[in-house]
């Protein structure tokens, strides 16, 4: 049995991440720590484990093997580095850090301390995302051209985001570092690392992080990619278009079902089946973590994008496309 502790209950998910290593055959949640003690406390009442005021002490504790990093972003490089250097396992909340770098250096150090690192990169392993990569790989649409995704809610304007979603040091960003690193990082598994993004904010409740947000990502193979997403969205449904050369595909979500549809050149369309998920998110940790599975895409794919975000922060700031570096 795995034994872990969830660091934080400052993000949304952090009690959905509980729940679901509560709920698993292979891990149990046996104690958490928090930045906000009043908090810590108050959940672990909750569960009915140990709240431990002082993260050394967790991180000391031989009856933990592993955490749930649900923090503050901006504490994800200091706390992720502590919790490797205990050796214990990781798995954290989308972006494993605001910067490429810091990004990478969390993951080189989570090699060097034998460590299993794996961030939350949730519809990368739902049908949307294995059925996707099958398609496109197995040249379904021929040679791939396009791909718009679209993800957006209503929690800026219906009041169900916490408030301090919209702190810029906390976060590092607004709507497009949280909920828009969904389509980056599905466009990301399908087309690859673009060389270059050009970022557009926008700020309908005035707050000091942008609310909505578009991003264009430049391939050098000529294949163009659209993210857009958004806290202002009343009734916008989740949508991935995928464009190529033989033919298209279109993947929407209503009532959370999802449906796929191939339309040919020729104007004539069929739906197609969605692949069945070989595991979640959180599968893909405690099956590296007791070896049972190798490491997949999931670093690679988390790396990048943090260097996608990295580079439409500052796309936006400046005006300019920024090359990812």
């Amino acid at each position: 049995m795995i034994r872990v502790a969830v660091l934080s209950y400052w993000h949304v998910h952090a009690e959905e991440y509980t729940e679901a290593f509560r709920n698993h055959a292979e891990t149990e949640v046996v104690a958490i720590w928090d930045e906000n003690t009043e908090r810590g406390a108050a959940y672990g009442e909750r569960y009915g484990v140990p709240f431990i005021p002082s993260l050394d002490e967790l991180l000391a504790r031989p009856d933990i093997d592993a955490v749930v990093v649900t923090t503050p972003t901006d504490m994800h490089d200091n706390i992720i580095k502590h919790a490797i250097h205990a050796k214990k396992h990781v798995f954290t909340e989308k972006v494993l850090s605001i910067t490429g770098a810091g990004a990478a250096e969390l993951a080189d150090q989570a090699r060097l301390y034998n460590v299993v690192l794996t961030v939350a990169l949730k519809r990368r392993y739902e049908h949307e995302g294995i059925s996707l990569d099958h398609f496109v790989k197995s040249g379904v649409v021929g040679r791939l051209t396009a791909i718009r995704v679209r993800l957006a809610h209503n929690g800026a304007i219906a009041g169900w985001l916490p408030e301090h979603f919209y702190s810029m040091k906390e976060c590092g960003g607004g709507a497009m570092i949280d909920l828009g690193c969904h389509p980056m990082y599905l466009i990301r598994l399908l087309a690859g690392l673009p060389q270059g993004i050009s970022a557009a904010y926008g700020y309908v409740t005035d707050r000091e992080v942008e609310d909505h947000a578009a991003a264009l990502l430049h391939f050098d193979n000529g294949v163009i990619g659209i993210a857009e997403t958004g806290f202002v969205t009343g009734g916008s449904p989740y949508t991935i278009e995928l464009h190529g050369t033989k033919a298209s595909l279109l993947y929407t979500m209503e009532n959370n079902v999802g449906q796929l549809i191939l339309r040919n050149a020729d104007g004539t369309s069929k739906q197609m089946e969605l692949l069945e998920p070989n595991g979640s998110m959180y599968d893909e940790w405690i099956d590296r973590i007791l070896g049972t599975k190798h490491e997949g895409d999931n670093m690679a794919l988390a790396i990048d994008l943090s260097r996608m975000m990295e580079a439409a922060n500052e796309s936006a700031r400046t005006g300019n496309m920024i090359r990812i570096r």
